[in-house]
């Protein structure tokens, strides 16, 4: 009877070690990192004035249930903005997945600016490539312990840092740090730090590449928007292969005349491409969904062309209909496409839409809501009651005055009790409760009028709003 070895259901993880490389690429990815991180790190500590709140440019104020974003102060009434930004978002990476593929992983994904950051500190710490391995494959000495526990070191403390910034943006930053470090700070501060600390660390410094292929969903429905005019990064195996397959440059096989004749492609079979993949595939078996599209493939195989003195290009960014036509052009964006035009269309609609709806939003929100236990009183002098609640919220940066009446029936008829100043400090909301009395005859005869609400600073713009009058003549 024959026997088999069983194969294990899953494949032991191999380490990558990447090879630093230079190039457009290599240097786009470094300037994304280096404003995100700029950008990320230090919004929490710059200083802007602001009258109701802490001096800080951004900050999410969950006490008095504000976002400031600059000079924008977002209140919950505004969540809809939320599921607009959603929405633009998705669009977005529809948009740029349908011309130019996974560049949004490549370039701009936190958990590739975090990965790039610490393989960045095992290199500075470790050395290149070949040391590294070196390192790996050493047993366990002085300096193995002292170089990789400080690159696990510098991580963890770059790990704790993002946690904690990612607080200070829900507290004012330099309070916040000095509460945080003498132990007074919330508890939700130091178990949130926790958190995103050991998930930025075992996401960025040791999952790495495994958070790309086997949880980010990205991954796997990515192929959905992709067709045959997406740029993505290819390898033109036509070229690199020819009819022989690829060969290294040994003697009669250094000139591309020389390689051409005996069948041979440009592809000099170097592996360069595969050791600077951070996902470790080697991009020349084809487009697969490991690929991030970061392009330092690309600057790894032109700078092997560069020094064989072989075209540029052989692995590149280009589109599938190009790459197998039979006289393939320059790779160019193929934008005018019904999907893509689409994308753009729904994007410059959305991104309209809500640029109109911050910069028409009005200072101050006006709900009003008429009581409906009971919803009207006959008076003992025949006069029939309404009751409103009002909520006034200023949504300004300074003290603000407010006068309300109403429009459609005599201004006698609204009473405001005790209220005879209607003033709110930035941010605050009052909740105000109307009466609104009018006689038998013109209570048969209102069915809606107006309140009138004006502000001391801008009484040329009122808020309308047009509410029910509920009477006995309803019935009849």
């Amino acid at each position: 009877m024959a026997t088999h070895k069983d194969s294990p259901l899953f494949q032991k993880h191999i380490p990558i070690f990447v090879r630093s490389v230079e190039g457009k690429f290599r240097n786009f990815k470094t300037a994304i990192l280096v404003l995100a991180y700029t950008v990320y790190f230090s919004l929490p500590w710059v200083r802007w004035e602001r009258a109701s709140s802490a001096d800080q440019a951004v900050m999410f104020d969950l006490v008095s249930k504000r976002f400031f974003i600059f000079d924008l102060a977002v209140y919950p009434q505004d969540i809809f903005w939320l599921s607009m930004l959603l929405f633009i978002a998705a669009i977005f990476l529809f948009f740029v997945t349908g011309l130019v593929g996974r560049a949004w992983c490549g370039y701009f994904c936190f958990q590739t600016l975090w990965t790039d950051m610490f393989m960045l500190i095992e290199h500075m710490i470790q050395g290149e490539r070949p040391a590294r391995v070196r390192l790996y494959k050493q047993p366990w000495n002085m300096e193995k312990i002292l170089k990789v526990g400080s690159s696990h070191f510098f991580m963890i403390l770059i790990a704790f840092w993002t946690g904690f910034t990612f607080i200070a943006y829900f507290g004012y930053a330099p309070e916040l740090l000095h509460k945080f470090f003498t132990g007074n700070a919330a508890d939700v501060a130091y178990i949130t730090v926790a958190v995103l600390g050991i998930s930025t660390y075992v996401a960025g410094g040791l999952s790495r590449e495994q958070i790309c292929i086997h949880i980010c969903p990205y991954a796997r429905f990515q192929s959905v928007m992709y067709d045959a005019d997406t740029l993505a990064v290819s390898y033109d195996s036509k070229r690199g292969e020819g009819s022989a397959g690829r060969a290294l440059p040994t003697a009669g096989l250094r000139t591309r005349e020389e390689r051409q004749a005996k069948g041979h492609g440009d592809c000099i079979d170097c592996g360069f491409c595969v050791q600077v993949c951070p996902t470790g595939i080697d991009i020349r078996k084809g487009l697969q969904y490991q690929c991030i599209s970061c392009g330092l493939c690309i600057d790894a195989c032109n700078n092997i062309m560069d020094s064989v003195s072989f075209p540029r290009g052989l692995i590149r960014y280009d589109s599938d209909h190009n790459l197998h036509s039979e006289h393939p052009t320059k790779p160019h964006l193929h934008w005018k496409r019904f999907k893509v035009i689409g994308y753009a269309a729904a994007l410059l609609i959305m991104t309209g839409a809500l640029a109109f709806s911050i910069v028409m939003r009005s200072d101050t929100e006006l709900r009003i809501q008429q009581v409906r236990q009971p919803l009207f009183v006959e008076l003992s002098d025949e006069r029939v009651r309404n009751r409103y609640q009002l909520h006034i919220v200023n949504k300004t940066e300074h003290d603000e005055s407010y006068k309300v009446e109403v429009r459609g029936i005599p201004p006698s008829a609204l009473d405001l009790g005790a209220v005879t100043d209607i003033r709110l400090r930035p941010g605050k909301d009052l909740h105000l409760n109307a009466k609104v009395d009018l006689n038998e005859h013109l209570a048969e005869q209102t069915q809606e009028f107006e309140f009138v609400v004006t502000t001391q600073t801008n009484p040329d713009a009122p808020l309308i709003r047009k509410v029910r009058f509920s009477s006995d003549n309803e019935k009849h």
